[in-house]
């Protein structure tokens, strides 16, 4: 009798490319324009069609054949960008107009921004209830809550469909960033600026208010290495040592910011509560900060990572990483 013969069925091994992670719920670019998610799902931000949360990575079948190049979390809602179709994608807790459809419903699978379509986006950032797309022609639209005026058009109502932020008008933006309920931008001048909610100061625009529209940040704390003693007027300072600092990046928390210059400095501003600033104390900044503890280092990416442990720091802490690291998931469909 002859020996039947088995295939063996294997699921490919794909290299990930991104992750992005809400509140409670992630999404990841596989090479192979492939996303996958996990988590909460009660509101549709996994994107599968129900409710369900998932446990592991499931591949998101809707966006096959999409050639899907970013995906970006928001608190409980997920954006992608398709750039040989030229959408915007968006699925989830629909609550404020944060899935830019003109209306407040929640969305179980990917649905295009009708609005956004052809629009040639290079960014998009997600804060926990709005959103920010910029075209790679350097302007930005914004929609969702706005009850603090973080999409910068002007005003404290939420927007149910992306609007163009008027404030840039002749200014080209390169990138933007998204907390709670604040907004930040880097120009492609390496101006930084900051709008929205700014009770903590994590606007860097020396006070605690809020702020309707983008406003350039315009000063900058450096620690004391021998260069403030010629200075007797600290405000002075502030504004000389501004002159020199082109940002490159920047970053948002919940309550705080993080930016980078051209030179290497990190930079913090905003709520410190649990140290998260790294200045060594639990103080909140009003203005950019430079990270006196990373005065040798050239930083040119951050993120969020573990120390091993589940103490507060106020300072940074060197993380040490395994030797091998593994760079590719498997993904469940």
């Amino acid at each position: 009798m002859a020996e039947e013969s088995v295939s063996e069925v294997t699921t490919p091994v794909r290299q990930v490319l991104l992750i992005s992670a809400g509140a409670s719920h992630s999404v990841a670019l596989l090479s192979g324009n492939i996303v996958c998610s996990w988590g909460r799902g009660e509101d549709g931000q996994l994107g599968h069609g129900d409710a369900q949360d998932r446990l592991l990575p499931t591949q998101l079948s809707s966006l096959d054949d999409h050639e899907i190049v970013s995906v970006t979390c928001g608190a409980d809602h997920t954006t992608a960008y398709s750039l040989s179709r030229v959408e915007v994608y968006s699925w989830g807790w629909g609550d404020f107009g944060r899935l830019g459809h003109g209306n407040s419903s929640d969305l179980f699978t990917p649905q295009p921004i009708k609005a956004l379509h052809g629009l040639k986006i290079k960014q998009i950032a997600c804060g926990d209830s709005h959103c920010l797309a910029v075209t790679v022609d350097g302007e930005v639209q914004s929609w969702g809550r706005n009850q603090n005026g973080q999409l910068g058009l002007g005003t404290t109502e939420d927007s149910l469909v992306p609007q163009k932020i008027q404030a840039f008008q002749g200014v080209s933006v390169k990138m933007v960033a998204a907390g709670a309920e604040h907004t930040a931008a880097v120009t492609e001048d390496g101006e930084l600026y900051g709008w929205g909610w700014g009770r903590y100061g994590n606007l860097g625009l020396g006070d605690r208010n809020d702020r309707l529209v983008p406003e350039k940040v315009s000063a900058v704390d450096v620690p004391d290495w021998g260069i403030a003693d010629t200075v007797t007027d600290r405000s002075v300072f502030y504004q000389i040592m501004l002159q020199g600092v082109k940002m490159v990046t920047v970053a948002c928390g919940w309550r705080h910011t993080i930016s980078v210059s051209a030179s290497g400095g990190l930079y913090t501003y905003g709520w410190s509560k649990y140290g998260q600033l790294g200045h060594g104390d639990f103080k909140d900044h009003l203005i950019p900060h430079k990270l006196e503890a990373l005065h040798d280092n050239h930083i040119s990416q951050f993120g969020q990572v573990g120390a091993g442990d589940n103490v507060d720091h106020c300072s940074p802490v060197q993380v040490k990483f395994p030797h091998e690291q593994a760079h590719y998931y498997y993904c469940s469909t």
